[in-house]
């Protein structure tokens, strides 16, 4: 049974599952909060601990500033999840969370540690990058880009004042992503699984196929119907994907 902490700053439980044997670390895409994997702590739970990362800048972390870099954020994750070392750990990151998932499993495994599996969603490989400068533009562009990618509630967009909010954030998120370098030819040890929409705009095949780069086990990549956020379109399906690497890691322990 985990003695770990029930929920701390960074680390959000929405269906602790204490007695499971696996934990899956989910890190949230430019803009998201850790609720955005409550469905999946529901559907997991309670086979899987579902350990969901909340960024500072949002939420009930509103008041604090967002990420200066995706560096200094997996530096913080990293300490963070110290206190989750007693059981298995799979990563699950989407678009940003994907680089940030990367970048603390890099860290861990300094540290004699790290993930089983990467899974990279909706992200280009780390070394691939592109000319892209959202966190420059005003307030109309940064709220255009989030409609272009239909990955935040329509909703949420027409409520001003949650907008303004909200905003000091989503801009904070995208000047670290797009900001981020990856180091020449780092790369984990764990397998990567990288998910990625078949209409995606911001990930090409050939750039989620370049993952292999970056990992020296084996690296999968599933192509999906859909855009950037194929996974909120398709989740029985990316729901499959993870129950059958949990399925091998049962069989594994017997």
């Amino acid at each position: 049974m985990s003695t770990a902490p029930s929920t701390d700053l960074w680390i959000r439980r929405f269906r602790p599952a204490p007695e499971a044997a696996e934990q899956l670390v989910c890190f949230p895409h430019a803009g998201g909060s850790a609720t955005f994997y409550l469905p999946v702590a529901a559907a997991l739970s309670p086979r899987v601990d579902v350990l969901a990362v909340q960024y500072p800048g949002r939420q009930d972390r509103r008041n604090e500033p967002g990420p200066a870099s995706v560096a200094d954020l997996a530096d913080r994750i990293t300490d963070a999840l110290a206190a989750w070392d007693d059981r298995p750990l799979t990563f699950f990151g989407h678009s940003m969370g994907a680089l940030v998932a990367f970048e603390v499993a890099l860290r861990m495994e300094r540290a004699g540690t790290g993930p089983v599996r990467l899974f990279a969603s909706g992200r280009r490989a780390p070394s691939r990058t592109r000319d892209e400068k959202v966190h420059t533009l005003d307030d109309d562009g940064v709220v255009a880009e989030l409609r272009a990618l239909a990955g935040t509630d329509t909703q949420f967009l027409e409520d001003e004042e949650l907008l303004r909010m909200v905003l000091p954030a989503i801009r904070s998120d995208y000047r670290a992503v797009e900001t981020y370098r990856c180091a020449p030819g780092a790369a984990v040890s764990c397998p990567i699984t990288v998910l990625t929409g078949d209409a995606d705009p911001k990930t090409s095949l050939d750039e989620a196929g370049d993952w292999e780069k970056h990992t020296s086990a084996q690296a999968d990549v599933r192509v999906f119907p859909g855009g950037h956020f194929f996974l909120s379109e398709r989740p029985a399906e990316v729901l499959a994907v993870l129950n059958g690497h949990f399925d091998a890691a049962a069989a594994r322990r017997g």
